[in-house]
């Protein structure tokens, strides 16, 4: 592929807007930065699914969306395909240190994980805990256990820390997530427990 001099590379653009001197992020942006890079390297195929919304009424002249509403809620952030599984997972931040509240997450979204699960598809939460600027990936079936319990608010910091897996963050991909999926999801110990 030729670059030419006035060509922007999206990847390169998004990445010089993160400072690396206060390692915080754009939780978002970064896992929307890994993923273009998964695609770009052909390592997986993942987007962030859209909210499905009605437009009601467009400034055509303009071409801007003037009035619109979400048809139904959403299910998941990011969905797609990685070493012939099914990937879907949701992305949450918290700015508490302690714990992660279930007051992030919807009940749509816990019955949709669940049928991810039944279909033995690869379901799981990236959780940001900004304040420490670390991220876990934790499995869906802990989370939607935990929450099905309805006895329990939230999750534990120390929970997530032991039952999770910490993200590595990098330069490229920002969050190394297919790393602890790999982790979690393919060796061979882990296989057992699925």
């Amino acid at each position: 592929m030729i670059r030419y001099p006035y060509q922007r590379n999206p990847i390169i653009e998004e990445e010089k807007n993160i400072s690396y001197s206060n390692r915080g992020m754009d939780f978002e942006n970064a896992v929307n930065i890994s993923n273009n890079y998964y695609r770009e390297e052909d390592i997986a195929i993942i987007y962030k699914r859209p909210t499905p919304i009605h437009i009601v009424k467009v400034d055509y002249a303009h071409a801007r969306i003037k009035d619109a509403y979400f048809e139904k809620q959403s299910t998941t952030d990011y969905n797609g395909i990685y070493k012939g599984r099914y990937i879907d997972f949701e992305c949450k931040e918290t700015k508490i240190k302690t714990s992660f509240s279930f007051h992030n997450i919807s009940s749509h979204q816990i019955q949709h994980l669940e049928a991810v699960l039944r279909h033995n598809g690869i379901a799981f939460f990236l959780i940001y805990f900004s304040l420490l600027n670390e991220v876990y990936l934790l499995d869906a079936k802990y989370i939607v256990d935990k929450y099905e319990e309805k006895k329990r608010q939230s999750i534990s910091y120390q929970e997530i820390k032991t039952y999770g897996t910490l993200v590595e963050q990098a330069y490229l991909p920002r969050l190394k997530y297919l790393d602890a999926v790999e982790k979690v999801y393919f060796n061979e110990t882990s296989k057992s427990h699925n």
